[in-house]
């Protein structure tokens, strides 16, 4: 199993942070809609839990979801039986001929795997460019630089009805990486679990991305919202169409 997002972490972030696909899921679909694409296969990477397939789904779209993490895919696999999920890195997995591909909720800059470095993101772009059929769509969005002062560590905490968690988060614009050490606190029976994973992220700058999607061949936009949902601190929304 991944050391990343296991049962509990991946428990609590479906239950407690999936308002991010929630609000960002009719400004997506909307996308789609408005480049023709109201049908076909969607490929979504770092698919977590399912929540965002599910909005496909329910919209009449077949969905191809990949992660990591067991753990989501178990939990996107009940949520939406319908649908094909696969455990892998986003990195190696074939993309299928397909209609659009999304990588929503911070995707490409997580460092889990060793099929994940920085220059490997020009090779999954070109292999999305060659998946999509003519006027598709490739939606994702990113971090850089800003979530956190330079020199400093954040911390925070959020609480559901049975669980606890607390994040530290540190920034390092030397190798350009953000560091998150979430603590998980969950109930089991009269007592709490305690689960610690360590996540780091690579930092980008949004028009370098621009750029070099571009260059393979897509039209870019990129956003700091998905339609009336503003994104957190430090994020960019990229809309790239084949044309």
């Amino acid at each position: 199993m991944s050391h990343w997002y296991q049962p509990d972490l991946a428990y609590i972030h479906d239950v407690g942070f999936g308002d991010y696909a929630h609000q960002a899921a009719p400004a997506l679909l909307a996308q789609l809609q408005s480049h023709h694409l109201s049908s076909g296969l969607v490929v979504d990477l770092g698919c977590g839990s399912g929540i965002w397939a599910e909005y496909l789904c329910q919209a009449d779209y077949q969905v191809f979801g990949v992660d990591l993490s067991e753990a989501m895919i178990e939990l996107a696999r009940t949520r939406i039986p319908q649908a094909e999920f696969r455990v892998d890195s986003i990195f190696t997995t074939p993309i299928p001929a397909c209609q659009a591909v999304t990588a929503i909720g911070e995707v490409l800059n997580y460092l889990f795997d060793s099929d994940r470095n920085t220059s490997r993101l020009v090779p999954v772009f070109q292999r999305i460019f060659a998946a999509l059929t003519s006027g598709g769509l490739f939606i994702f969005d990113i971090v850089e630089p800003g979530q956190v002062p330079p020199e400093t560590i954040s911390q925070s905490f959020r609480e559901g009805e049975d669980w606890v968690v607390l994040v530290e988060k540190y920034e390092d614009l030397s190798s350009m990486t953000l560091t998150r050490r979430i603590i998980t606190f969950r109930q089991d029976g009269s007592f709490y679990r305690k689960v610690e994973e360590v996540h780091k992220q690579q930092l980008y700058d949004s028009a370098e991305i621009a750029t070099q999607l571009q260059q393979i061949g897509f039209q870019v936009q990129v956003l700091d919202h998905y339609g009336p949902f503003q994104l957190p601190i430090a994020r960019k929304a990229v809309i790239a169409c084949k044309r």
